[in-house]
């Protein structure tokens, strides 16, 4: 008979975290918010015991200390009671976010969770009807950062045991969009005789390789205007002959990003039908926060920021959908002026346009809030930007400055 295991693999859970850029939403919408983390938590238990699973790999990033709470602690102990009633087991690490020695809430997890305790890399057995059918191999972070290559750890000794399945939390070595921790190379675990990579960190899911299955499975829900779309985790069936996957959504609250284009507009208020227009025709199958990037060919639209016109219409358009039962919300709003003016029709010289431009290029963005985020106080409430997301907000402010500019250069 073929022997199997199922397990659900998540990471990057962040329970309780702060959601950035959206403190302006109505009270009643944040605070929903705020609780979707502990929802996905919720629909990640009901998927293990539904599916009949038999363990729950976590790998890494349960919570976040530099702003944890003592109610994330709890209901994380709460879910895993539940998994203990139904004879589901968990293997869990810490990762960078969730450090060892960060934790000042040192709550006691059930008997069924297994944690790894150290930076060394360590197998934990997974018995099933008495016979030992997985080894699970992994480590946990004691500081905020490991930065050595860990994966020269991962060794297999007992062949005779069906599965051996390793948990990373770290990055491929070279990414910069992301911070590196515990880096690795693709070639680094292909080469080993694992059945199945559970990784985490990086938020956005992802199957690096199939032979072996080396997988992401992203954050189970977004937190920002970066991370879109669905959130959740995989759900695992390995046979000694092959691997299936399957993702299970568990996000409450989706990211969506929206592009419309409003160039047909001549005045401020026909926006709203267009907007209202462009919303009717998605497919909502929860509760959204729209990213909304509004496309035009004139500086119209641009004026109507200036003068508040977009910001009324805007208003108007979230009174209204956000009363619905799957409601949605416009929390952020970006222009994307089609016509850009040569540097000749502006009433600045070339030499200054290239000189800016070659700032942009030169210059990476992070010195310039480097100091905000050292800070002694600052950084206890702020978390360090990602190359990601400065990334992001350097291309917004330089967008902006040259609207700004060779717009003005037209008056």
């Amino acid at each position: 008979m073929d022997r199997e295991v199922t397990f659900i693999h998540a990471a990057d859970l962040h329970l309780d975290s702060p959601f950035k850029g959206l403190m302006d939403m109505p009270a009643d919408l944040f605070e929903e918010i705020k609780w979707s983390t502990f929802q996905a938590l919720e629909e990640l238990v009901r998927a293990a015991i539904d599916k009949e699973i038999d363990f729950v790999l976590i790998t890494g990033d349960l919570f976040d200390n530099e702003k944890q709470s003592l109610k994330a602690q709890i209901r994380l102990k709460k879910a895993f009671e539940q998994l203990k009633d139904q004879g589901i087991a968990v293997f869990l690490s810490y990762g960078n976010h969730d450090f060892l020695k960060g934790n000042i809430h040192q709550v006691t997890y059930p008997d069924n969770v297994h944690i790894f305790p150290d930076e060394q890399v360590r197998d934990l057995d997974f018995y099933k009807n008495g016979e030992l059918l997985a080894k699970i191999y992994g480590f946990s972070y004691e500081n905020r950062a490991v930065i050595e290559n860990k994966t020269s750890e991962y060794i297999i000794e007992d062949t005779k045991v069906p599965f051996h399945i390793a948990m990373l939390h770290g990055s491929i070595k070279g990414n910069e969009e992301h911070d590196t921790y515990a880096p690795f190379r693709l070639s680094e675990l292909t080469e080993k005789d694992f059945k199945y990579w559970a990784l985490g960190h990086i938020h956005k899911r992802a199957v690096l390789q199939k032979n072996p299955y080396i997988v992401y499975p992203g954050n189970i829900q977004g937190r920002h205007r970066k991370e879109t779309g669905e959130k959740g985790c995989y759900l695992v069936r390995l046979t000694e002959m092959e691997t299936t996957l399957d993702f299970i959504p568990l996000n409450r609250i989706e990211f969506y990003p929206l592009k419309i284009d409003v160039s047909e507009c001549v005045a401020a208020y026909q926006l709203e039908a267009i907007i209202m227009d462009s919303l009717k025709s998605l497919k909502v199958t929860r509760p959204q926060l729209l990213d909304l990037t509004l496309q035009a060919n004139d500086t119209s639209l641009r004026n109507w920021q200036a003068n508040g016109q977009l910001e009324d219409v805007l208003d108007i358009i979230n009174e209204s959908i956000s009363q619905e039962q799957l409601w949605r919300y416009i929390f952020h709003v970006q222009l994307d002026i089609k016509e850009r003016l040569e540097p000749s029709e502006t009433s600045f010289g070339e030499h200054f346009i290239d000189e800016l431009k070659r700032s942009f290029a030169e210059n990476s963005g992070i010195d310039y809030v480097e100091q905000l985020y050292q800070h002694r106080q600052a950084r206890k409430y702020l978390d360090l930007p990602s190359q990601e997301e400065v990334s992001g907000w350097k291309q917004e402010a330089e967008a902006r400055l040259f609207d700004q500019l060779l717009g003005g250069g037209r008056r």
